[in-house]
């Protein structure tokens, strides 16, 4: 079930504001509310960003409140409100802790969401890591990869054709219930899996319809993707799931401050060389994140990128100009945290 164009190197991107983790939350932040989020949904609406992905955490234990924060926006409540505000982006969960919730509940939000907005939902779901989540929700945590493994497919059945689906598993099961509004999509929407351990990429693989990964670094990609497919073919699927990854930090042009070492900086084209790297290793989609002190700075940069860089995202090799720079990206630690698994770790 594929749903970005073929062929092409789509990017989307994580709203800031929504989630807060001094993993990769910018200062201004901190200060910031709905009318900064809805500025920057609006403006990737009118850029042509193929998504908006807002994480999802029920509560933080004090132990990791310093490093991840609780500001953590509800996604559906969130998606749905930018769902109002915009007319052709879609809309994702990256990712939703969906063994926390009963699949019928989460079949009712996001059918609704999917009703909602037109038919714009991706579901990204991923398995957690925050132990006293679970426990204060009465979810089994050491069990929480087999348990979100029924729970998508579970999911696949209530967000079906059906108005009365029927799923009969170890621990959910639902017949002669039925659902309505139904999602626009047919005959479902896309549910993309999320994380990079052994289990994750398996789960991405024979239960997906793509795989969202956990900031994996640019040289384990290869490798991941290979094993993805090899286990997508065993299982006999002969869809390709849609293969994502997150950049490095971008700052179009040549910034004026230090954004770090690890951000890739510089010309349009020096970008867009770097970037096609990504769709060279099979990657469809890249969720790319902006160094920025401000929302205004946040959304210049986005128009930067949209003018100027995506549209070479696709160049083949001999479209190069002669002259482009060797843009290889520093693997050198950075002196701010690695921003890319963004608090969702989901094994």
């Amino acid at each position: 079930m594929r749903v970005l164009p073929r062929g092409r190197l789509s990017y989307g991107m994580q709203l800031p504001v929504q989630s807060q983790s001094t993993l990769y939350a910018e200062p201004w932040e901190a200060g910031a509310g709905p009318a900064e989020l809805l500025a920057v949904a609006r403006a990737a609406d009118r850029l042509g960003f193929a998504y908006l992905a807002v994480c999802d955490h029920v509560a933080i234990p004090r132990r990791l409140a310093a490093a991840m924060g609780t500001v953590w926006y509800d996604p559906v409540a969130t998606l749905g409100w930018l769902a109002a505000a915009t007319e052709r982006v879609r809309l994702l969960s990256h990712v939703a802790v969906a063994a926390l919730r009963h699949p019928l509940l989460t079949a009712k939000q996001y059918a609704t969401l999917d009703h909602l907005s037109g038919g714009r939902l991706i579901l990204g779901v991923g398995a957690g890591h925050v132990r006293e989540e679970f426990e204060a929700l009465g979810v089994d945590f050491a069990r929480r990869g087999a348990l979100l493994d029924e729970t998508v497919d579970a999911l696949k059945a209530a967000l079906g054709p059906e108005e009365f689906p029927d799923f009969r598993g170890e621990r959910f099961a639902f017949s002669g219930l039925g659902q309505a509004p139904r999602p626009v999509q047919t005959p479902r929407p896309p549910l993309w899996v999320g994380g990079s351990s052994p289990a994750a990429v398996r789960r991405a693989a024979v239960r997906g319809d793509g795989w969202l990964p956990q900031g994996d670094p640019r040289h384990r990609l290869p490798g991941q993707i290979a094993r993805l497919r090899a286990l997508r073919e065993a299982a006999g699927i002969d869809e390709p799931a849609e293969i994502g990854a997150i950049t490095e930090p971008l700052y179009v042009g040549e910034p004026g401050w230090d954004v770090g070492r690890r951000t890739l900086t510089g010309a349009p084209q020096r970008l867009a060389d770097s970037l096609r790297a990504y769709a060279a290793m099979g990657v469809d989609q890249i969720q790319v994140r902006f160094r920025c002190r401000d929302h205004a700075e946040l959304t210049d940069q986005m128009a930067a990128f949209a003018a100027d860089v995506a549209p070479h995202l696709d160049d083949r090799p001999d479209d190069r100009p002669d002259d482009r720079p060797d843009d290889r990206p520093d693997d050198r630690p950075d002196d701010r945290p690695d921003d890319r698994s963004n608090g969702r770790s989901d094994d």
